[in-house]
């Protein structure tokens, strides 16, 4: 597909201290990581919900200040705004049926009982978005998930999101020209063992 280049980057995740280390705001540490990258700064924007940082080159970051199942508040907020289609719009965030260490870039598809990804497409009327999912791994029990996406990784899970993050950083020149294949390449490659931590 001839893919647009990006013009949203949004980082899901939970507002406040108490959530910083958790799990489920991988997607805030990959935003964070990537302002410092690209040289933005983030301020509160209360008309958009959340914590807002633009380039020089014209890119939007977004990081909601809304809770996980109300990111499509803030989301939809600053793509009407400024006019950003949803494939227009990469969403970054925790992925449970991915181990840490890995990542997977792709457009649209299914939401994976994902409560940002739900109401960013209860929002947007689509779920025709690009999206970067960072592996946190599984608890093995699905009555366990939400106490354990709100707890810290363990260190060895943490270096190997860290890793994956690194990866997609690398190929953050090709998402910015539209060449999501190339990234894809390079972003979905399985990590050496080592790199990768096993629940």
């Amino acid at each position: 597909m001839n893919a647009k280049p990006p013009r949203l980057i949004v980082g899901l995740g939970n507002p406040g201290a108490e959530y910083s280390e958790t799990r489920h705001n991988a997607g805030f540490w990959f935003c964070e990581l990537l302002a410092g990258v690209l040289g933005a700064r983030f301020n509160r924007e209360s008309r958009f919900h959340g914590q807002v940082a633009k380039t020089t080159d014209g890119l939007w970051l977004l990081m909601p200040d809304t809770f996980m199942n109300r990111s499509g508040q803030s989301v939809g907020a600053l793509a009407r705004f400024y006019r950003i289609a949803p494939d227009e719009m990469l969403i970054v965030h925790d992925e449970l049926d991915l181990p840490p260490g890995q990542a997977r870039l792709k457009f649209g598809g299914g939401l994976g009982g994902h409560n940002g990804l739900k109401d960013i497409t209860s929002h947007s009327g689509t779920q025709d978005y690009w999206r970067l999912r960072l592996g946190i791994g599984h608890p093995g029990d699905r009555n366990a998930v939400v106490g354990y996406v709100l707890k810290p990784p363990r260190k060895e899970e943490h270096e190997a999101i860290e890793s994956a993050m690194d990866r997609a950083l690398a190929a953050w020149p090709d998402i910015a020209r539209g060449a999501f294949e190339v990234a894809t390449q390079k972003i979905n490659t399985r990590p050496a063992r080592g790199k990768e931590a096993t629940p």
